[in-house]
């Protein structure tokens, strides 16, 4: 039975937990890489999960699950020996290893949901973490905000930062939009270096329903998220989800079925930033020196253990006696330098911020290092020079008289215990990089070398084009330690994109093609579809199952929300945008109105049945775009036998409140409501628009005339703008009968001229079905 007092402390003080994604899921980092995972890199001589747990101690977290797969074997046995796993630590940190098949971190988040980790709110962060920031407040914020709404799931942490601030990631960066009062993230797009798109695309019912917005695009992730327990159960529900900000964000927020809310949290003080590239790697060494980090810095809190001096010119000396500096080498500002290490003469380092060299490593007499990072156990022989963006192995030898090019890659052979570990490992590469090691001279290594060559330059153009993530070798310049890039072109993108920008001339169907498939290619400002084969195929099948779904709902009598919700599901399966979704529901309505031939009154009561009670479910599937649906009308009856039904449609759809005055209006002025696949019908359907738009100012010149009578004048009943000759006429009947004819006033009389002008120039096409349906015999 538990005690009384562990009960108590369960309710008061509930635990907070958190998740440390370990695996990067990436390979920005190799070969520095293949024998350990980035997580166990050192940074400022400690690893960077130190750091992590460092930056989570802060903010009071009492149980941290470590998810790793690959090199789990050494983030288990880091985490025993460091003082972490030591009593009296306050923090409880399990190490759980991963499916071999958890190649993303979506894949991580199901794995957490399988094993059912967490039970209550929780800390999200990568195991490359550095950061003061008080993490607790956030929390607190979000649980306050869970329990007015339920549904806000998650907060992201953000800071304000520069253009040019250099931890800001050239590579990947973010466009969020926030709610200024709220905070709330309404939508967000990733936007990489190369190809860097032309803008984004924000969603028009985001804009319609927010009259204030931030549009920020100077804000840096931090990759600090506050999770409700309900998170790792949507990625589950949507194996797309692989990435957390691309797929999960971007796909929560651009959902029209799940309706969750996600909020940042603006840190206006403190510092957080994630060690995920090389570029990355040199611009947080140099926060950490610099004292950013404060209380995380090597002289007063380092996360390894050590104990340095911190003199003038932020040089930190470990204070152990065992480092030994010749008097000739030169040690600039900025500068870490760990115990045991040992400087021979005339080695020019001339700052930290210029070159990483991590434990064990030998350099030479007479060698120049700029702006590299030599792993553990490195020798540089003398007289070697390695030049900017190097990354050096674990092991490697080079020299002596070794001259790298630049941005070379080096690492050592495997042994058989490497192997089998790799074979285990299907992201590994190295054996094909072993493979081709005959064709590559390596004279320029220096006669005592041990090192294999990685890849240099970019990859087979067929191979690149394959990766047009922030993987692919564009962008990955940007974020490699040392490159300027200023070579490429950033606003150079595909050409598909700039032409479909310059010749689309329906800018409605473009945007919603964009909303659409702007999860498939974040590099893209605008997709063209038409060309494509395959999503022709989609499309048709789609429309298939839509029509199918539709039928069900209509002969089983659905509700209109419950067929939405299979409207929307279809649609996410299939990726189709949304006009689509909302063409097949306006064709499936008017193919569903039944015609009745001589007798008017019956035929328009058959419509106002059917859009009564289908009508709806046009605003209930996405986004509501009464212009839009007016033209969608239009384009299918200008096609379809119901052309003669196009003005009682769109009357009733008038009368039901799905499209108003100003959106027939809006319809009647666009440049393309004129002409369409039949030119004919489609200027029939505008010249019933013209008839409507004529009844709409004669009706309101009525109204003004009758102001000045008498109370029950000025309660006029709303009437459809244009209705038909046969409508009006049994309209009339039934104004009489309910004694109400005189409220009608000359507005009456007009509807009449204006239908009876209509039936003559629209070739009668409206009056009633008995007449030739395509409306020829009067032209």
């Amino acid at each position: 039975m538990a005690n009384k007092s562990d009960k108590l402390i369960h309710e008061e003080d509930e635990v907070l937990q958190a998740v440390i994604l370990a695996d990067s899921f990436n390979k920005r980092f190799r070969p520095l890489t293949t024998r350990k995972p980035r997580c166990l890199l050192p940074i400022c001589n400690a690893p960077l999960l130190d750091w992590t747990f460092e930056s989570l101690a802060l903010a009071g977290v009492q149980e941290v699950f470590v998810i790793c797969r690959s090199h789990a074997e050494l983030v288990k046995e880091a985490i025993k020996e460091s003082k972490w796993s030591k009593p009296g630590s306050g923090m409880k940190i399990v190490p759980i290893m991963t499916a071999k098949e958890t190649f993303s971190p979506g894949d991580a988040m199901r794995d957490i949901y399988t094993r059912g980790l967490v039970t209550t709110d929780f800390v999200l962060v990568m195991g490359d973490l550095v950061s003061n920031i008080r993490i607790d407040e956030v929390v607190r914020v979000h649980k306050e905000r869970r329990k007015t709404n339920k549904d806000a799931i998650m907060t992201m942490v953000v800071k304000q930062s520069g253009v040019r601030h250099r931890t800001r990631p050239r590579g990947e960066s973010s466009v969020f939009v926030l709610d200024p009062e709220t905070s709330e993230c309404l939508h967000y797009e990733h936007i990489q270096g190369y190809p860097r798109p032309k803008g984004i695309n924000i969603p028009r019912e985001i804009l319609s329903g927010h009259p204030d917005l931030e549009i920020r695009n100077d804000l840096l992730d931090c990759s600090i998220d506050v999770c409700s327990v309900e998170v790792p159960s949507l990625f589950q529900d949507n194996f797309d989800y692989l990435d957390i900000r691309r797929d999960f964000v971007h796909g929560i927020l651009t959902s029209d079925i799940l309706m969750k809310n996600i909020y940042c949290y603006v840190a206006e003080e403190g510092y957080a930033a994630r060690v995920q590239d090389t570029r990355s790697y040199e611009s947080i060494s140099k926060d950490i020196l610099s004292r950013w980090t404060f209380p995380l810095v090597p002289d007063d809190n380092h996360p390894g253990g050590h104990i340095y001096e911190h003199t003038r010119g932020n040089r930190y000396i470990a204070r152990d006696n065992t480092v030994v500096l010749a008097r000739t080498c030169n040690i600039g500002t900025n500068t870490l330098i760990g115990s045991s290490t040992k400087v021979s003469e005339n080695v020019s380092i001339t700052a930290i911020s210029d070159s990483y060299i991590f434990e064990g490593a030998v350099v030479g007499e007479h060698c120049v290092i700029e702006r590299s990072i030599v792993g553990a156990g490195v020798q540089v022989k003398d007289g070697s020079r390695v030049p900017k963006g190097c990354l050096i192995a674990d092991g490697v030898i080079i020299g002596p008289d070794a001259s790298l090019q630049p941005f070379e890659r080096l690492s050592v052979s495997r042994d058989e215990e490497d192997v089998e570990s790799d074979d285990e490992d299907e992201d590994s590469d190295i054996e094909e990089v072993e493979a081709n090691q005959d064709s590559i001279d390596k004279a320029a290594l220096g006669k005592d070398t041990n090192a294999i060559v990685w890849p240099r330059g970019p990859p087979d153009e067929d191979e690149d084009e394959d990766d047009e993530g922030p993987e692919n070798y564009k962008n990955q310049r940007f974020m490699r330690l040392g490159d300027s890039a200023s070579d490429l072109d950033v606003d150079e993108v595909d050409s598909s994109s700039s032409d479909s920008d310059s010749s689309s001339d329906e800018d409605e169907l473009e945007f919603h093609e964009r909303e659409s498939l702007s999860g498939l290619s974040d590099g893209s400002a605008a997709l063209d579809i038409t060309g494509a084969p395959g999503l022709l195929m989609a499309d048709a099948e789609f429309r298939t199952e839509v029509q199918q779904s539709l039928e069900r709902a209509f002969t089983e009598g659905h509700s209109v929300e419950n067929a939405s919700v299979e409207l929307k599901t279809l649609r996410m399966a299939s990726n189709v945008p949304l006009r689509r979704v909302k063409e097949a529901v306006v064709a499936a309505i008017v193919e569903k109105i039944n015609v009745v031939d001589g007798d008017a009154g019956l035929q328009r009561k058959e419509i106002g049945t059917v859009v009564g009670r289908w009508g709806e479910l046009i605003d209930r599937i996405g986004g509501v775009d009464p212009v839009e649906t007016v033209s969608i009308l239009q384009e299918h009856c200008a096609s379809s036998t119901r052309m003669p039904l196009f003005g009682q449609i769109l009357a009733a759809l008038y009368q039901e409140d799905i499209v108003e005055e100003d959106d027939i209006r809006a319809w009647h002025a666009l440049e393309g409501s004129k002409a369409g696949i039949d030119s004919d019908n489609m200027q029939k359907c505008w010249m019933i628009g013209t008839k409507m738009i004529e009844q709409f100012d004669a009706q309101e010149s009525s109204e003004s005339e009758s102001e000045s009578e008498s109370e029950v004048e000025k309660a006029t009943p709303k009437i459809p703008a244009f209705v038909p000759k046969a409508m009006q006429e049994e309209s009339e009947e039934s104004d009489n009968e309910s004694s109400r004819a005189n409220t009608e006033g000359t507005g009456t009389d007009a509807g009449e001229s204006a239908s009876e002008d209509a039936s003559e120039e629209a070739s009668t096409t409206e009056g009633t079905s008995t007449e030739d349906e395509s409306g020829e015999d009067s032209e």
